[in-house]
Order: C-alpha cells, then structure tokens, then sequence
C-alpha cells in the first residue's frame, strides 16, 4: 500500500506582500491626514493661546504667548533716532520673516509643496469638498468636464447621489464661516470675538467682516478651490519656483518603459492617478505640467492599489537625486487637463 504523498504547502509571499503595502499605502495617508487635522486644530486655536496673532486694540503682535512690539517706543518718546528705529524694525521684523520664508523655501526646494499638501489648513478645505462634490455628482469640482472613473483604485464602484448636496453645500458654507471667524481672531482679541458671537452681540464691523468673509470665501470652496491654489495662492506659487529651481527635487516619477500597464489601471481605459489628483492635474507628466504638485502622494497610492498583484509593483513613486533627473530627460509630455 502506498504512502499518500504529502500535502504542498504554499506560502503565500506575494499576497502578504500586497496586503503589507495596501497597510503601509493607508498608513501615510493617515499620517498626512493626522499632520492636516493637526495643523487645521493649530490654525484655529493660535490666536486663542496667543501663539500668532495680531492684535489691533493693543497695536501689537502676540508670538508664543509674549508681546511682540518692534521696539519703535523709544523713537516715538523721542528717545532713539530714526536710524535705531530702522534698525529694530529689521531685527524684530524683517529678520525673523526672512529667517521663516528662508526655512519654507528650503524645504520646497528639496521636497516641493509639502507644507500645501501635507499641512495647508486650505488645502484640507479643498479634498474634503472635492471629496463630497464627487458622491454629489461624480465630478470633483463643478467645472470639471469629464465624469471620474466609475471604479476606485481599489477596484469597488463608485457611487453618485444627489443628495450629497445636502452636505456639500452646508459644509462650505460652515467652513467659510468658521475660516471668517477665526481670520477675526488673528486681528482682535480672540476672547472678544468668540464672547461676541455666542452673545449674539456682534459689534457693527465684526458683523461685516464675518459676514462678507463668509460669503466669499462660500464661494471660493465651492466654485474656486484647486482654482485658487494653482493660480493665485502666493504661498504655492514661491513654493513652486523654489521646486522647480532644483533639478534633483523630490518628484513624482513614473516608469516610462512600463506605460504600457496603465491600460489595466482601471476599466475603460481611464487613470486612478488622473482622478484622485485634488489638483486637477496628470501625474505621469513631465515636472513643468506640474507645477503645482502638493505632493500629496495620492497618486501614487492609488497607483500602487491598483497595480498591488503586479510582480513589478507600480509605476509611480516619489524619485529625487540622480533618479528625479533621469525620469525627467527626454520625457514627452502628455498633453495637461
């Protein structure tokens, strides 16, 4: 009588290794969301510890729960020149605003528009609204021409219903208005607003500026909000030349000679990449046609879900050095939305 041979044990590597990088897609953006609600929370609660501020009544700065003045007391008692006078105005103000953009401008240069995408209290504003506009209609912004894809790049349908509306329009609103009051914060004493508004005792300039603040900025997160920060954020737009300056920056690469498996992205051709990108943009072009790249590494998650039983892996990553140089030569662009 023959022995049965024993069973095959199969040890499934390459699925383990899918689900290990499913986890550690989800994992960075959880940590980008963690810094955005961290830096959203910052924004809101600044003036209220006196952090930064501004403070009309008092015609002084509050820095880290100290005064900040500019040290002209002394010139307006008579007590110092005009020469001491532009001198502390440098120490106290140009210096550290310079030593501040220097810092951000060093971190562009390396990584890009990380502090827009990773931090940016805005750009918090935008995904979220992009992300109900698209249940709402299927587009993320009302000026969108095309629909985006009927699949998720972890391969679920996506769903549209109108009823969303009911949440998009609400929720810009309550953010324009939250975005208002806080905006106040930063120029009068926080306590005398927030007192104030709860009171409902809004003195006649409060109400105005809250209101006008509120309505417009409605209907910039509802009409304008990748809009605003691709072409008239300054912040983003210094961020960017500081980005585009150094030609071994972070950037998003993409494997080229493996164009071909984007066409098994999603069904009917279309790209997860193209339709996760908050700003509207294609990411497997050239750096030019992203300019405004916040670095949000959506893209490449939503890449790398949708290609996670590629042996190879996917087709985008994050490159810099001598790597971001060569994605960048000799790349042909493909024409930008």
């Amino acid at each position: 009588m023959s022995t049965p041979a024993p069973a095959r044990r199969i040890i499934p590597i390459a699925h383990a290794g899918s689900d290990s990088q499913a986890h550690g897609r989800r994992s960075r953006q959880g940590m980008r969301l963690t810094f955005q609600v961290g830096f959203f929370a910052l924004f809101v609660l600044a003036p209220v510890f006196d952090l930064f501020r501004y403070d009309l009544n008092a015609d002084h700065a509050w820095l880290l729960g100290m005064e900040w003045r500019l040290g002209l007391d002394p010139f307006l008692a008579g007590q110092a020149s005009a020469l001491e006078a532009a001198g502390s105005i440098i120490l106290h103000l140009f210096v550290p605003l310079l030593a501040l953009a220097g810092v951000v401008l060093w971190v562009s240069w390396k990584w890009g528009r990380l502090y827009c995408g990773w931090l940016c209290p805005h750009f918090s504003v935008v995904e979220t609204i992009n992300k109900l506009m698209a249940r709402a209609s299927g587009k993320p912004s009302v000026w969108e021409k095309h629909h985006l894809p009927a699949w998720k790049p972890d391969g679920s349908r996506a769903t549209v219903d109108a009823r969303w509306w009911g949440i998009v329009v609400p929720a810009a609103v309550a953010f324009a208005f939250l975005w208002a009051v806080v905006l106040l914060t930063y120029l009068l004493p926080p306590a005398e607003v927030y007192g104030n508004l709860f009171a409902g005792e809004l003195t006649r300039n409060q109400f105005i500026f809250i209101t006008a603040a509120t309505i417009v900025l409605s209907l910039e997160f509802l009409f304008a909000r990748h809009l605003f920060c691709r072409f008239v954020c300054a912040a983003g737009l210094f961020q960017s030349l500081a980005w585009m300056g150094n030609r071994d920056a972070m950037v998003v690469g993409f494997a080229r000679d493996r164009a071909t498996d984007c066409s098994s992205c999603l069904p009917e051709r279309q790209s997860a990449c193209d339709a996760v990108c908050p700003m509207r943009l294609r990411p497997r072009n050239i750096k030019r046609h992203m300019f405004t790249c916040t670095q949000c590494r959506q893209c490449i998650d939503a890449c790398g879900e949708t290609q996670r039983d590629n042996p190879d892996g996917p087709l985008l990553s994050w490159l810099s050095g001598e790597a971001a140089r060569q994605n960048e030569a000799g790349f042909r662009a493909f024409k930008e939305r």
